[in-house]
């Protein structure tokens, strides 16, 4: 199987000693295990991806009929997580029922990982575009307002884009070239140097980098 990518749910963070002594804060996921619910092929649907389920207890009454039909068709049990991953090569073995565990990732490696951020919600200019902010001192009155937001003669409006207070977080966030600390595979855990997105139980699609060179 070519399924370079598997999804993972966040268990916390930790650290691990290297041989120098050195600390190296890690984040534990556990990744998988999963298995391929459906198959995508360019005659069919126009481009190669299998469908992965996340292995994991899910009560029948939460699923609905059409998920449900979906996982009979397939030969599988009922599962809460379904994510897509590409397939690079078209000629790629992957079928139905196929597992896809953690032991395809190697320590060394580098790996994206893809999740929603932690929602923050209506936070102001400072906190959320890291506003300077004006005199805290001396009655400025100016501490944390956003200050000018446009020109006055020309254009005589506010520029698109323009950076105000508002929602902050809760967004598909990508983190690039984590190295992979560590692989248990009897325990399913994945290690990876550095933090990930989200809060803690939530869920994550892992994948190998594909634009960094592994070491």
């Amino acid at each position: 199987m070519a399924v370079n990518g598997i999804i993972g749910i966040k268990l916390g963070m930790t650290r691990v000693f290297a041989d120098d002594g050195a600390a190296v804060p890690c984040t534990v996921l556990q990744a998988g295990p999963c298995v391929v619910v459906q198959r995508r092929s360019k005659q069919t649907d126009g481009y190669d991806a299998v469908q992965l389920g996340f292995v994991e207890f899910v009560k029948p009454q939460r699923i609905s009929k059409p998920m449900t039909g979906h996982f009979k068709k397939a030969n599988v049990a009922p599962m809460r997580m379904l994510r897509e991953i590409r397939l690079d090569q078209s000629n790629d073995d992957s079928k139905v029922g196929d597992r896809v565990l953690v032991d395809r990732f190697a320590p060394g490696e580098l790996v994206d990982v893809t999740g929603v951020s932690k929602g923050k919600g209506f936070q102001g200019g400072v906190k959320r575009w890291h506003y300077r902010g004006g005199d805290a001192t001396h009655g400025s009155m100016f501490h944390r307002a956003p200050g000018g937001i446009g020109a006055s003669s020309f254009p005589s409006r506010v520029w698109p884009g323009q950076h105000f207070p508002g929602h902050m977080g809760h967004e598909r966030k990508t983190i690039k070239n984590l190295r992979v600390v560590k692989v248990d595979s009897e325990e399913n855990l994945l290690l990876v140097r550095g933090a990930v997105p989200g809060p803690t139980g939530c869920y994550l699609l892992i994948r190998k980098s594909k634009r960094a060179k592994q070491k």
